[in-house]
């Protein structure tokens, strides 16, 4: 294999990785069970104790 062949096949599959996490990662945000989860999160900030 020559670098440009595995320069291009390292960018696909980068973007291919890349783009799945980031798909993981917001259906983990915008998934329903985990809504309690991060209200609880966001109000600990404010809380005195």
């Amino acid at each position: 294999m020559t670098y440009q062949e595995i320069s291009s096949l390292s960018q696909s599959w980068g973007l291919v990785l890349l783009t799945a996490m980031f798909v993981i990662a917001v259906a983990y945000a915008l998934w329903p069970t985990n809504k309690e989860k991060f209200n609880k999160a966001a109000q600990s900030a404010l809380d005195e104790d």
